[in-house]
């Protein structure tokens, strides 16, 4: 056991405030009880710096800390792109998507689906979105968390997962998006807190005690491989990181199906106060995105240099890249451990607490109130969201080992799952906004075209990088999905985006923060490259 009695006081007090608080912003006015737009959308009443912080804390889980700490490890820098070009996405999303999402005043994307191609299109993305979210991206948060706390606390894998799920299901299940959204504000402010504190310790310890900056500038000297972005062909992760192409690539496919078409992120935008509220919460989650490799990535490039030191195990993070993070959180000194065991916990718990949402809403609005029981009231339906949630999140526990137990790197093995998948959905939604023409049969064409193209390249051309089959795809489909929709009935009236009646127009404030984040793009680039 690497936790000591006071690491476990201030995990303790960090679960209890949590608590607290998720119950205190749950409560409603006397009266009132809580209807379908309370639970699901936060009543419509996010303020922006909640928005922000929500989708941060929401994105940034085991996924990235565990997972993207593992590649540091094996990659280095050049996996940052995964969270700096999300940063160009989420100022795109905010500028031209969520007006579109906005005015028509949707609960959810499959709502938005069948307003824009009929039921038909609504309901397969539906299944499809709620088996993702419970057979991926659940299982995924919950065996990367998993692994970290057996790595410092050694619990069995499993029994860390049950207590991540039951510490997310208890502080979120009653108060829905607004407990979620508003006590991510405190998990955003511990993670970012307890990352820079592993990233701290461990530059610290790889310049020998002569302070972070110092080590930093160890890492560059030693290991400069790991300070590119753009990887050439003769490197080992050329096949996860393609070179040029993770900027011209498919890349951008994934981030645009994660950011901008994604219920569990865009969510919180939808449950806004109003359009410049949503776009100055995604506009401060892009700033917060600039921040992320420095807690995730570096302390994987400095576990690497602490390995070779002899400090940490290089068998053991050779053999399974993704317990570096959990390896390093043992090196903090006890009381500053119990932080950052803390900060994990509210990374994990705020993604799985966002997932089960995403999936009950996706679940209750578009599959059960359309086809299982119409004409129910609010109460009912705020019911079957939480025993969908709490299902999912039942049925994630005993998936995680079997989909995730044996693969070498679960970040990686995430993101070619959902390859299969994001050509379609990026391709559906583009064309939906700006391509009148786009009909029903177009839509199932794409969506149907994205899995079985995918499958046949992935076959046929296996060793080509799954970022480059992904833009090959998603531009073969693109095109089906125009032609099909040409050739086939047009759609029914008003289902097309009407454009004209929606203002792109963003506020000076949003615009600045724009071309500052760009600013500071470039510059990473222009260093690193």
């Amino acid at each position: 056991m690497s936790l000591g009695m006071i690491d476990l006081g201030v995990v303790g007090i960090y679960a209890v405030a949590l608590f607290a608080i998720a119950i205190w912003v749950s409560r409603e006015p006397a009266g009132h009880a809580k209807d379908t737009e309370d639970y699901f959308l936060a009543g419509r009443a996010l303020p922006w710096w909640a928005i922000g912080a929500s989708l941060i804390a929401s994105n940034i889980s085991a996924e990235q800390i565990i997972g993207q700490s593992g590649q540091g490890f094996v990659v280095g820098l050049a996996i940052a792109a995964y969270e700096w070009q999300a940063a160009i996405v989420l100022l795109v999303v905010a500028k031209f998507f969520l007006p579109i999402f906005l005015k028509r005043q949707i609960y959810t994307m499959p709502q938005f689906l069948e307003t824009r191609y009929g039921a038909g299109v609504k309901s397969l993305m539906s299944v499809y979105w709620i088996a993702l979210y419970t057979a991926v991206n659940l299982t995924a948060v919950l065996w990367l968390g998993g692994l970290a706390i057996e790595s410092l606390t050694g619990l069995d894998v499993f029994y860390a997962m049950c207590g991540l799920a039951a510490f997310a299901v208890i502080y979120s299940l009653y108060g829905g998006l607004k407990a979620v959204a508003l006590t991510d504000i405190i998990q955003v402010v511990i993670l970012i807190a307890g990352g820079l504190a592993v990233t701290w310790i461990a530059l610290d310890l790889v310049s020998g005690g002569h302070g972070p900056m110092a080590g930093f500038a160890r890492l560059g000297e030693e290991v400069p491989g790991h300070f590119r972005m753009i990887l050439d062909k003769d490197n080992p992760s050329y096949s996860d990181l393609p070179g040029i192409w993770t900027l011209l690539g498919g890349l951008w496919v994934l981030h645009f199906s994660y950011w901008g078409f994604n219920q569990y992120i865009i969510q919180r935008a939808l449950g806004a106060e109003n359009l410049a509220e949503a776009q100055k919460g995604l506009a401060l989650a892009a700033f917060l995105k600039l921040l992320i490799p420095l807690i995730v990535v570096v302390p994987g490039i400095a576990a690497l240099i602490l390995a070779q030191d002899g400090v940490l195990s290089a068998q053991t993070l050779s053999e399974k890249p993704d317990r570096t993070y959990g390896t390093l959180m043992t090196l903090a000194p006890e009381g500053l451990r119990g932080l950052v065991f803390a900060a994990l916990v509210a990374a994990i718990v705020s993604s799985l607490a966002s997932m089960m949402n995403s999936i009950s809403t996706i679940f209750t609005m578009d599959i059960y109130r359309d086809y299982i029981a119409r004409e129910k009231g609010e109460k009912h339906y705020v019911l079957v969201g939480r025993v969908a949630a709490l299902t999912a999140m039942a049925a994630a526990l005993f998936l995680a080992r079997p989909f995730l137990g044996g693969m070498e790197s679960a970040f990686q093995t995430i993101q070619e799952y959902s390859g299969f998948i994001a050509p379609g959905v990026v391709a559906i939604f583009l064309l939906g906004f700006f391509f009148k023409p786009a009909n029903q049969s177009g839509a199932f064409a794409v969506l149907i075209g994205s899995v079985l193209v995918s499958l046949a390249m992935k076959l046929g051309l296996p060793d080509m990088p799954f970022v480059l089959r992904i833009w090959i795809v998603f531009l073969a489909i693109m095109g089906l999905g125009v032609l099909v929709s040409l050739v086939t009935a047009p759609p029914e009236p008003g289902q097309p985006v009407a454009l004209d009646g929606i203002k792109f127009h963003t506020q000076p404030g949003f615009n600045f923060a724009a071309i500052l984040v760009m600013a500071v793009l470039v510059t990473i680039y222009a260093v690193y490259w």
